[in-house]
């Protein structure tokens, strides 16, 4: 490609609305425009890079046995329906009607339409192992769509759908996914962890998320100093606390807290340290008539140490909270506390709740709490004592840096990541909803297990770029690049020797099959430099008069400081050379 023919259009400044280096990059780059929230145009410079991403994930998948084909973006809202989704998925996905009423849905993931297509045409054990994928557009309608390709409303997403006969055969291929996208992020030269992570709304069972570590990402990731666990926050735990509990050593006593409504204030005041403090959470939970009218309500208080905050996921899967759970009102926290939140406490209350500690509050003696009573709190509270053992004890919390690994074999530390990929085994969750079935060996009908495993295609290049940019522009690796090799030549219009060693040169590379742009522009050499490195190629050759009197050209990594000078009569093998370095 020369850079007259091709469609380069740069700025020098970032919209307003771009508020990371990603968004602010790829939007001064050229590589996208956006159309309108969450949704962009990816022009010529930013497809390359995407087409790139694309070919390395459709080349590995298919080296895996997975099978491509591509499904609707627009789905009949009736096999949603079938799944349970249509209703249950909040507004982030987009329901239709055709000119017939007939509902439908812009798919944001097509377990739906993949398992209509298993239950049709997989009759038998003898079909099976088969995963099919797709690299499909895909969209959710984001509440608050932000920082460009990163969180927008319409992506592209490499989606796969694997149907097994039993679970034995669906974790094998589960494992083969995962030794896949492995594979696919190491071509991709970045940095990553594989993490284990929950579910969330396509459910499941086992799950890995895969997240380029960025220090600008939106999650945070957990992992052992003294071992290979990692999870995301969601899914962390911390090595159980072990007992047994301390005896009581202190009396249970009113102690006056004026204004010190928060657990940091409270410690402070009672110079004590945060750790021996106990905050109060009250939750409820709602019973629903046929009319989707509340009829009954339980209120619940869950007590996490001071310095802990609480973990949603985990309190998601306690049960009783495991169908649903809001913060209660503050009509019901006076009912059952007496008192505004801020004093809250186990100990006098108007009515009964359903008491949840966190397993580190569980085994603690002499703690302190709200006193139900504005301007108090209990000091010296004791299980048993003073209050009875809890109806329950759990994992609440999200842990924090230094916790024990729960393997026991170091300590916790925590990065930031973005999300690129996610694997799950999803089970017989879609295959019995749907009723999607194939004949046994025994001649009996039985539900596929089934897994889904997915990869961010626009995302991708988002996040690599937020791993790899300096003030001057984007920095992409080789894999990922628009073009792998940039030539510059310097005054290409006013000498003959230059341009003809500029061609002769870029002739070669493109014979050695190697993604080179020569700029034929015509820009001064600052204009020109100042392009290709916020575009980010990683490879530039530099072609003036002057160097090639002393028979050289001047080579430079994107990395690079300075310029390598090379023979001129080298420098096609010495690109070749470090582009297999």
């Amino acid at each position: 490609m020369k850079a007259s023919q091709f469609y380069i259009n740069t700025l020098k400044e970032a919209p307003a609305d771009a508020e990371v280096v990603s968004h602010q990059l790829m939007t001064r780059a050229g590589m996208i425009k956006k159309l309108g929230a969450g949704v962009y145009t990816y022009m010529p410079m930013g497809l390359r890079v995407i087409r790139k991403v694309e070919a390395i994930v459709r080349e590995e998948m298919n080296r895996a046995g997975a099978v491509e084909c591509v499904m609707p973006v627009v789905q009949p809202g009736e096999l949603w329906s079938e799944s349970g989704r249509f209703q249950t998925m909040g507004p982030e996905l987009l329901r239709v009607k055709d000119r017939h009423e007939r509902d439908f849905v812009i798919q944001p993931t097509s377990e739906e339409a993949v398992t209509d297509i298993a239950r049709q045409d997989l009759r038998s054990y003898k079909q099976l192992p088969k995963n099919l994928y797709q690299i499909q557009t895909k969209f959710r309608d984001e509440r608050r769509p932000r920082f460009g390709l990163m969180r927008g409303r319409e992506f592209v997403m490499k989606d796969a759908y694997s149907f097994d006969r039993d679970e034995a055969g669906a974790k094998a291929s589960y494992r083969a996914m995962a030794k896949a996208y492995r594979a696919i992020f190491d071509r991709f030269g970045l940095t990553y962890r594989a993490v284990s992570a929950d579910s969330g709304a396509i459910g499941g069972d086992l799950s890995e998320e895969f997240q380029v570590i960025a220090s600008t990402g939106e999650d945070a990731i957990v992992y052992s100093t003294g071992s290979d666990y990692a999870a995301n926050m969601e899914k962390a735990e911390a090595l159980a606390p072990a007992g047994p509990r301390p005896a009581a050593t202190q009396a249970l006593t009113r102690t006056p807290t004026p204004g010190k409504s928060t657990c940091a204030d409270v410690a402070e005041l009672l110079k004590l340290p945060l750790t021996q403090t106990v905050k109060s959470l009250v939750l409820a939970t709602d019973e629903l008539n046929e009319q989707g009218e509340i009829v009954k309500s339980q209120v619940w208080l869950l007590l996490l140490r001071g310095d802990h905050d609480m973990n949603e996921i985990k309190v998601s899967k306690v049960p009783g909270l495991d169908k649903g759970f809001r913060f209660a009102t503050v009509p019901e926290i006076l009912a059952h506390f007496g008192t505004k939140p801020g004093y809250l406490g186990p100990i006098g209350l108007k009515q009964p709740v359903k008491l949840v500690a966190d397993r580190e509050v569980a085994l603690m003696a002499d703690w302190v709490c709200g006193a139900n009573e504005e301007d108090l709190h209990l000091t010296g509270v004791n299980w048993g004592r003073d209050l009875p053992e809890p109806d329950l004890v759990v994992d609440l919390r999200n842990v924090v840096a230094g916790d024990a690994a729960p393997d026991g074999k170091g300590q916790l530390a925590i990065e930031r990541g973005i999300e690129i990929g996610h694997i799950f085994y999803l089970g017989t969750k879609y295959s019995v909803a749907m009723n999607a079935t194939f004949l046994a060996e025994d001649g009996k009908p039985r539900h596929f297990e089934m897994g889904c495993y997915g990869i961010g295609i626009t995302r991708l290049p988002a996040a690599a770029i937020e791993q790899n940019h300096d003030e001057r522009g984007i920095i992409w690796p080789d894999a990922l690049a628009p073009f792998t090799v940039v030539i510059c030549p310097v005054g290409m219009d006013r000498s003959e020797a230059v341009k003809a060693a500029a061609e002769a040169l870029y002739a070669d590379l493109l014979a050695a099959g190697v993604d080179v742009i020569l700029d034929d522009r015509g820009e001064r050499p600052g204009a020109m430099f100042a392009d290709w490195e916020l575009i980010g190629v990683p490879h530039r050759v530099t072609i003036g008069d002057k160097s090639l009197k002393e028979g050289q050209v001047e080579y430079q990594h994107r990395r690079d400081g300075e310029a390598t000078k090379v023979p001129a009569g080298d420098i096609a093998a010495f690109v070749k050379g470090r582009l297999l370095a």
